[in-house]
C-alpha cells in the first residue's frame, strides 16, 4: 500500500464529495509532470490525505486505477486547464479531528522527501504540487498526528466499489475481445464501461442518495441515466445532471420505465407495475422525493416521454 498527499485548494469541494481525483495529463506547455504521472501510479486501496486550506481536512483510500477522461465539472476553478486527463475513483472522509501541519514541522520536517515535497520547510503548500507520494515514515506521523480519526474514517470508507472498479476493466477486455461484434459496437460499449467513472463522479456532485429509499451508502447504489445512454450525445453523457443515485431494484424499475418522476419530485407508477411487486419491495407510491434542478428537469422529461411506461 501507498500513502499519498494531494493538494485540493481549488477542487476539494467537488473532488471530496464527488469521490475522485483528477488532473490533466500534461501541462500547459505539453510537458511532462510529475504530480500528474503519480495519478497513474495509485493502486486500490491506497490511501490519500487531502490538504485544503493549511488543513489536512479528510482522508481517502482509492478504489480503482486511473482513467483517462475529460475534465468533470468543476466550475470556475480549472478554467485554464487542460480537458483531457486522469481521473481516479478514491472515496474520502472528511476528518472530526483536523491537523495544520505549518503547526508540526518539529516531527513533520525529518520525513519531508528532499524532491516532489508535498510541503515547503516552513510548512506552507507547494500550489505547484497536486499529487505527491508519501514517505511511509511520514504516513506515520500524519496517522499518529490525526489520531482514532485517522482509523474509524479509513475504517467507514467501504471497499467493495473497488471490485466494481476492476471489474470494468475486465468487463472491456472481455468485450475487446468478442468476435460477434463489429469493431463500431465495440468500441461504443468500451466508451460506455470507460465513461462511467467521469458520469459518477459528476452525478455525486448532485446526488447523495437513492431518492426514493433513501440509501447513502455509495456500494449499494447505481448511478443510473435518465436519458439513456444509447440515447444520449456525448455530453449528455457524461453530464451529472443526466442521471440519479438509485438502489438497484429502484434502479431497475426506472431503467426499465416502470417509474419516474415529475418535475416536482412526486413519484409515478406505471399501471404496467403489479402491485405485488410495489408492495413486496415496499415502495411508498405517495412519495416525493424532492425537486430536482433545471437540467434534470429537462432529462426527466425526455424520460417520462420515451421511458415511462403509459397506458397508451
Amino acid at each position: 500500500m501507498q500513502y499519498w498527499w494531494v493538494n485540493q485548494n481549488q477542487t476539494y469541494k467537488t473532488e471530496v464529495p464527488g469521490g475522485f481525483l483528477w488532473s490533466p495529463k500534461t501541462r500547459k506547455d505539453g510537458g511532462r509532470n510529475h504530480f500528474y504521472v503519480n495519478m497513474t501510479l495509485v493502486q486500490p486501496g491506497d490511501v490519500v490525505f487531502s490538504f485544503c486550506d493549511t488543513l489536512i481536512k479528510a482522508v481517502g483510500v482509492a478504489t480503482g486505477q486511473a482513467q483517462s477522461t475529460s475534465k468533470p465539472d468543476f466550475g470556475k476553478a480549472g478554467s485554464d486547464w487542460a480537458t483531457d486527463g486522469w481521473l481516479v475513483p478514491v472515496e474520502f472522509n472528511e476528518l472530526g479531528n483536523t491537523i495544520r501541519p505549518k503547526e508540526h514541522m518539529e516531527v513533520i520536517s525529518p520525513h519531508l522527501p528532499v524532491k516532489y515535497s508535498p510541503l515547503q520547510a516552513n510548512g506552507n503548500g507547494l500550489q505547484s504540487v497536486y499529487l505527491a507520494n508519501v514517505p511511509a515514515s511520514l504516513a506515520q506521523v500524519l496517522i499518529e498526528l490525526i489520531g482514532e480519526d485517522y482509523q474509524s474514517s479509513v475504517a467507514a470508507i467501504e471497499l467493495s466499489s473497488t471490485e466494481e472498479e476492476i471489474d470494468d476493466g475486465v468487463i472491456v477486455e472481455a468485450i475487446e475481445g468478442r468476435t460477434d461484434l463489429d469493431s463500431t459496437t465495440k468500441e461504443q460499449l468500451v466508451q460506455s464501461r470507460r465513461g462511467q467513472g467521469l458520469f459518477k463522479a459528476n452525478l455525486r456532485l448532485n446526488e447523495m442518495q437513492c431518492r426514493v429509499t433513501g440509501v447513502t451508502e455509495l456500494n449499494h447504489l447505481r448511478a443510473s441515466h435518465i436519458k439513456p445512454w444509447r440515447d444520449c450525445t456525448d455530453e449528455e453523457k457524461l453530464n451529472g445532471c443526466n442521471g440519479l443515485l438509485l438502489a438497484p431494484h429502484i434502479d431497475h424499475l426506472f431503467d426499465q420505465g416502470y417509474i419516474s418522476f415529475t418535475d416536482n419530485g412526486d413519484l409515478l407508477v406505471s399501471t404496467k407495475l403489479s402491485l405485488n411487486t410495489i408492495e413486496a419491495w415496499g415502495i411508498n407510491i405517495e412519495k416525493n422525493v424532492g425537486v430536482f434542478n433545471e437540467k434534470q428537469v429537462e432529462f426527466l422529461d425526455y424520460h417520462r416521454k420515451h421511458i415511462f411506461k403509459t397506458t397508451d
